[in-house]
């Protein structure tokens, strides 16, 4: 891999330009050759190291960015509904309204609901599979990416939400707008359209909040619109809406992108192919080293809410860390010959849900529907092959393909 010789603010431009979105690896690298936790300029400092983004995530005093922070750093957040609606979920919260939010919502992904998920995924599977079957019958390539990848992991959160399945193809052009205001790195215009996305989703989202009220189901928004703890908690409006807008896109990008990566890994590595058709042990190795080598999620940001000492470098009040742990995945400290996929290595255990109070409610379930549908696949189709040149989509911190033309031969 090309490493390239430059100061560290000068890799993290480079790395959020459209060129290094394709590829910020060997510019990870070149912030690396600084320090596992870097001072990038005054008030930033960019965390590289497997162990320093572990800690950074886990550190009690280190905030996420709030509706007080938005508030510093960009006053006119308010004027743009894309922010407003994260910012009043629990991504964009701390505590003590963090753990309030994350304990009405957290029942829907425990390992015994998700465990009894899998039957259903299973059979949603299939039912992708006999459409992929007739789509490709004639040898013509197809987008595996919009076909199955993306396909999957919405009918899922869908099916969990309560979301009609004739809704859910509408959802991913709305949803690929929505997630820009996740980016940190966008336009007006194109913040504008996040907007213009957030606000049709909200509507969509009252409308069904609404008939949940009057008619209730057995899905997760009739249960969010009903809940309240022992203490009498429960989740505002905006809340609500929020945490559902969060669920919905978060629910699928970040499985989406999982699945496109192991499946271009697959095809690219024979002898991984075939133990994955036969080796349930193998795949669960399988699906962390691809969650380690191409994670969906590439970083994350934390602020010092007081004077911190991480891991022996003092970070001041109010200094940014940007936690990149794309980088602490391919820490060579932590994981030998780290540019090498290799799903037998030992004790993965990789940052790509991120960690602490704030580690993805969702990771259970991304890795179950992984380990479930990559052997499917595979199964299905022996002489599935890639049928021209995948491409990324230009973006950073949410790095997957949006083009994966396969045929299945």
């Amino acid at each position: 891999m090309t490493v390239y010789v430059m100061q560290p603010d000068e890799a993290i431009a480079a790395m959020v330009a459209p060129e290094g979105r394709l590829n910020p690896y060997p510019l990870y690298e070149a912030i690396r050759a600084h320090g596992d936790l870097v001072q990038v300029r005054e008030g930033l400092i960019a965390a590289v190291g497997y162990a320093e983004c572990s800690r950074a995530l886990r550190e009690p005093q280190f905030r996420v960015q709030d509706a007080s922070s938005y508030d510093i750093v960009y006053p006119e957040w308010r004027s743009h509904s894309s922010l407003r609606g994260f910012t009043n979920s629990m991504l964009f919260t701390n505590p003590p309204d963090h753990a309030r939010m994350r304990r009405l919502v957290t029942g829907a992904f425990t390992a015994r609901r998700v465990a009894e998920l899998r039957p259903a995924v299973e059979r949603m599977t299939d039912q992708l599979l006999d459409r992929l079957a007739e789509i490709g019958a004639d040898g013509s390539p197809m987008d595996l990416m919009n076909e199955f990848a993306f396909r999957l992991p919405v009918a899922v959160i869908s099916e969990m939400l309560g979301v009609p399945e004739g809704d859910q193809v509408w959802f991913r052009a709305v949803a690929a707008d929505v997630m820009i205001a996740l980016e940190g790195l966008t336009t007006l215009s194109e913040l504008a359209r996040a907007d213009a996305a957030v606000d049709e989703l909200s509507a969509y989202l009252g409308e069904l909040i609404d008939r949940r009220r009057r008619t209730p189901s057995d899905d997760l928004v009739s249960a969010l619109v009903q809940v309240r703890d022992s203490d009498g908690d429960r989740l505002s409006q905006d809340e609500l809406m929020g945490n559902l807008t969060l669920l919905l896109n978060a629910g699928f990008d970040t499985t989406t992108h999982l699945l496109g990566h192991g499946v271009l890994q697959a095809l690219e590595r024979p002898d991984f192919r075939a133990r994955l058709c036969v080796d349930p042990d193998f795949t669960v190795n399988y699906v962390e080293e691809t969650l380690r080598f191409e994670p969906p999620v590439q970083a994350t940001s934390r602020w010092a809410g007081a004077d911190v000492n991480l891991m022996g470098t003092e970070v001041p009040a109010g200094t940014k860390v940007l936690v990149l742990m794309a980088a602490g995945n391919r820490d060579p400290r932590r994981f030998p010959q780290p540019d090498r996929f290799d799903p037998d290595r030992p004790d993965i255990q990789p940052l790509s849900f991120a960690g602490g109070i704030h580690y993805c409610v969702g990771a259970p379930l991304a890795r179950m529907e992984a380990q479930v549908a990559l052997p499917m696949l595979l199964r299905r189709f022996p002489k599935l092959a890639v049928a021209g040149t995948p491409t990324f989509r230009a973006r950073w911190l949410a790095r997957g393909h949006n083009w994966l033309p396969v045929s299945i031969g």
